[in-house]
């Protein structure tokens, strides 16, 4: 039998202060109707059982009495009568059932074994009816947005969290807190005369586990799996993002504090902080989602939480292919350019698709690689084995103790890499990659902000002098040159699908000019009648300068192939 737990105050969890009954810890059947029978033929303990006293025999425990009536009540209410029965009125039946058959075996029973009995034998009821529907996982509640369930949720939940002891509800797993949560809301449900059906019940019962362990309302967008970003923007309105298209959805918190509780949560489970000092954090939620959270005094209408969700699905350039981001002649390239080990930088806006491909391109890094990731909110799905992550630390309340992007790449030559890979390069530790890439880590990868693959180049070389090292532009540029083999453009289209619209070699230096030559780029010619953009990917046909490090790698033919 699991150990009972400081969970109610004044409630105690019917099922498992009955389970004992069942006889599943002592070896005996597993199968509630065999453990039933046996509970039956079994001799009375005589130390034990108290006498009934007309008959002289021996009355059965309130355990054994529970095993009869779980046997008699599956026959006695029909799958079809629990499903259109509510919750109270099917209460009341059972609690009567309940004294019936305890007065049929002469077993003195109080009203609080009733109501204990009573609890446990419908929650029973209510899983042989066959609504089989999780209400532990998370997804979104198929009524949970009708005004009755809402409604009860705001009655039922302040005096649910007085009945329970938070810190002891916070150690118990999911599954375990739900059977509770359920026992409890259905006896305020009976105390506060509110009528629900059972699908209202369970969604009740999600809403309220979703706010004491999850994120409240944002947890049926997170189950959502079209759903690929998601806005809040105050209390009031949140929007998501479902297939490259942004849509108000009916969302709301409570109030701001509400807001902000759930905006804590998430960063605090990351060790991390945001609060009117520290107004503004990036975290990540445990499935690896990244997430922004920005708050008062600074989002002058309530806090606001940007998360970009976490891709269960392996996204490969062959995925990308079928979805049309790509041509397969390009995805060929791009295939010979990781396994030839050039150093790569992935440019686009905000939302473009950045990190897909750098998640991507890295899948084609040996498996006997040591690979070293930095970023600020670690969210990269490396597939190799041998691979370590690293993630910058903000400064503490006295303003110390923070670890930057560049202290990381630093110490990441230590490591002895062969590949790092930068989520993004925003500021001074440019300087360091570049450095790293030109002394022997080649194959290593980083994502920018640009809008075109000559802006990236222009973006890269202000980086640098944001390190302060005043170094001489023609300088800057030949190490960039010296550094880089290829830049993959990427753009999030009006139709909302994204795609490689350039995939642009870096050559080399001609004067104080850094030269690049496009090796594809897509042309756009119109769209179909869904609104679907269309265009083909074009060749330069010129000779790749990577030639000679393809054949190198046996490569070079295939190379050629996919330029042709």
């Amino acid at each position: 039998m699991k150990q009972s737990t400081p969970f109610a105050r004044r409630h105690l969890s019917a099922r498992k202060s009955l389970s004992s009954g069942f006889g599943r810890a002592n070896g005996e059947p597993a199968d509630a109707d065999s453990a039933a029978l046996a509970a039956i033929n079994r001799p009375a303990d005589p130390a034990s059982a108290p006498s009934s006293g007309a008959g002289g025999g021996e009355s059965p425990s309130l355990d054994d009495l529970s095993d009869v009536l779980l046997v008699r009540i599956k026959s006695h209410f029909t799958p079809e009568e629990v499903r259109m029965s509510s919750r109270v009125d099917l209460a009341q039946n059972v609690e009567t059932y309940v004294r019936e058959i305890a007065q049929e075996l002469g077993h003195a029973i109080d009203d609080a074994d009733v109501r204990d009995l009573g609890t446990f034998l419908l929650n029973e009821l209510i899983l042989s009816a066959g609504n089989t529907d999780d209400p532990l996982d998370g997804k979104a509640p198929k009524s949970a947005k009708t005004d009755t369930v809402l409604h009860a949720k705001e009655m039922v939940q302040p005096l649910l969290m007085e009945h329970i002891d938070p810190q002891a509800a916070s150690e118990l797993p999911r599954a375990e807190l739900a059977d509770q949560v359920g026992d409890v809301v259905g006896e305020l449900l009976v105390q506060e005369k509110i009528n629900l059906n059972l699908r209202e019940q369970r969604d009740l019962v999600t809403l309220l586990l979703n706010d004491m362990l999850g994120l409240g309302p944002l947890e049926p967008l997170l189950a959502d799996d079209e759903v690929s970003d998601i806005m809040v923007n105050g209390p009031q309105q949140v929007y998501i993002e479902r297939k490259g298209k942004l849509e108000l959805t009916d969302v709301t918190f409570r109030d701001n504090r509400h807001l902000l509780n759930i905006a804590q949560r998430i960063v605090t489970a990351v060790g991390r902080r945001v609060d009117e000092t520290s107004p503004i954090c990036d975290a990540r939620l445990m499935d690896g989602s990244r997430v922004n959270v920005i708050i008062p005094p600074l989002a002058i209408d309530g806090a606001s939480i940007s998360i970009r969700k976490f891709a269960k699905q392996k996204i490969t350039l062959d995925a990308m292919l079928n979805f049309g981001s790509l041509s397969p002649k390009v995805a060929q390239v791009l295939k010979i350019a990781g396994a030839c080990r050039l150093n790569i930088l992935i440019s686009g806006g905000t939302g473009s698709g950045k990190t897909t491909m750098l998640n991507a391109v890295s899948q084609l890094i040996d498996r006997g690689e040591r690979v070293v990731t930095i970023e600020d909110a670690a969210e990269l799905q490396m597939q190799q084995p041998h691979v370590v992550r690293l993630e910058t630390r903000p400064a503490n309340l006295e303003g110390k103790g923070e670890i930057n992007m560049r202290d990381l790449v630093k110490n990441a030559l230590r490591m002895r890499p062969d590949r790092i890979i930068l989520g993004e390069i925003r500021g001074g530790e440019a300087i360091d990659m570049l450095q790293a890439m030109n002394t022997g880590h080649d194959g290593s990868m980083g994502t920018i902000h640009a809008n075109r693959p000559r802006e990236a180049l222009t973006r890269l070389e202000n980086m640098v002098n944001m390190a302060g090292l005043n170094l001489p532009t023609k300088a800057i540029r030949e190490q960039i040159a010296a550094a880089l083999d290829l830049i993959i453009q990427v753009s999030r289209m009006r139709d909302g699908g994204r795609r490689t619209v350039y995939v642009t070699e870096v050559v080399g230096m001609e004067g104080d000019v850094i030269t690049t030559q496009d090796l594809y780029r897509f042309e756009w010619k119109g769209q179909d009648e869904q609104g679907k953009l269309q265009g083909d990917w074009v060749s330069s046909g010129v000779r790749p300068h990577f030639m000679a490090r393809a054949e190198y790698f046996g490569l070079g033919r295939a190379l050629m192939q996919a330029m042709s």
